[in-house]
């Protein structure tokens, strides 16, 4: 083995990704559905109820759906990230992975390019999404457009490695549908996504604790800070602290002799 098969084996696993986003045209429809509701149909509702006080990055008062646009890249790499981990599980039994986890390829490679491809794909959909909002006239300093990229790559990685380390307890893909309604939901409601800290203090101070400490809402305020050109060193720890723990538990969960694969008789 040398550098050449493991670029080839990473841009292998990439180009795949890119090529089932090319031409699963249902999956990005779906990937940009939800989060387009949102920002047109909730957020008008709730643009009367939630007034919000002025806090950083924002130095004026804002709509509702300038706040929530934040949240909602969250949602789109949320769900791609789980989306991405439903096809590992898939393609871990019947498809191409079942081939390369028994390459001489390193598993943690493997499981790096793997997530890789996927935050590229997530990438694609947040500036499709953003294209969309900019229309809408929900407009950020041109700048924060590019700052934005090293928050989504991180943020993609975090919350794919969630999902691969998801995938590592999964045997059956009847089994994930499930699993992914007990972590997307909790995680992306119990945050800062479509309401700010300060509001859930004033309702519940246990609450207000489980969206500090949630990794999404994390991931969520460092993407809002990077699009308005601010830096927030808290969640680039904290979500970098979060993606180091997640990807070192999935590839202990896909190491044959030590993982959870090994412990429920798969392979």
């Amino acid at each position: 083995m040398n550098i050449l098969h493991f670029w080839r084996a990473m841009w292998g696993i990439i180009g795949r990704e890119l090529w089932r986003f090319v031409t699963q045209r249902e999956r990005f429809v779906s990937a940009l559905v939800r989060p387009l509701i949102w920002l047109f149909v909730f957020a008008a509702g709730f643009r009367a109820a939630l007034g919000l006080a002025i806090t950083p990055p924002y130095q004026t008062y804002i709509l509702y759906e300038v706040y929530i646009t934040p949240g909602l890249i969250g949602m789109i790499q949320l769900f791609n990230g789980m989306q991405s981990s439903l096809s590992m599980v898939y393609d871990r039994e019947m498809g191409s992975m079942r081939s390369l986890l028994v390459s001489p390829l390193p598993r943690w490679f493997l499981l790096m390019s793997k997530l890789l491809a996927g935050t590229f794909v997530s990438i694609l959909q947040v500036y499709v999404f953003l294209a969309i909002a900019w229309a809408y006239k929900i407009h950020a300093p041109w700048q924060g457009y590019f700052w934005i990229v090293p928050a989504l790559i991180l943020s993609g990685l975090m919350l794919g490695a969630l999902g691969l380390l998801l995938s590592s307890f999964i045997k059956q893909l009847e089994n994930f549908a499930g699993v992914m309604n007990f972590v997307i939901f909790p995680m992306f409601f119990l945050s800062t996504a479509l309401y700010p800290l300060w509001k859930l203090k004033e309702s519940s101070l246990l609450l207000y604790g489980l969206a500090k400490y949630n990794p999404f809402s994390q991931a969520v305020e460092l993407t809002r800070f990077a699009l308005y050109g601010q830096y927030n060193q808290n969640a680039l720890l904290y979500t970098l602290a979060a993606f180091i723990v997640f990807i070192t538990a999935a590839i202990i969960g896909y190491n044959p002799s030590k993982g959870m694969m090994v412990k429920k008789g798969g392979g």
